[in-house]
């Protein structure tokens, strides 16, 4: 597992990000997060992570919209994204891989299940 790997988590949800950065930290990766999500385009641009854990719903830019731009920079291009959400319908899940999500996570969800998806990622990609 690459233990020096940056994660950036744009989750508007204040208590689960700062859960889910302790977790990271504790883990060794480096993690950065924000609530914003016009404020995590900047973030990923500025430090080009090896992973971004993003919520689909949130207010100005949602997830989709996230990606979207993620997914038309050449900068930001190729950086894994798996979403989390609450949605469990299954056409949330369809729309996200139409835009080139790499997975995503149903919340709630435990520790175990978000550091499995993420050393998945961060593996495959290395």
């Amino acid at each position: 597992m690459k233990q020096d790997a940056t994660i950036l988590v744009i989750e508007d949800e204040e208590i689960l990000r700062d859960i889910i950065l302790n977790v990271l930290q504790e883990k060794g990766y480096q993690a950065i997060g924000t609530g914003d999500s016009r404020r995590g385009l900047l973030l990923a641009k500025e430090f080009v992570p090896d992973l971004i854990l993003c919520d689909i719903r949130m207010p100005k830019l949602d997830g989709y919209e996230v990606l979207k731009a993620l997914r038309q920079d050449a900068k930001t291009r190729t950086i894994p994204l798996i979403f989390i959400s609450a949605e469990k319908n299954q056409s949330v899940r369809n729309i996200g891989q139409q835009f080139g999500a790499n997975g995503y996570l149903a919340k709630p969800f435990t520790t175990d299940e978000l550091l499995t998806v993420i050393a998945n990622q961060i593996n495959f990609y290395q």
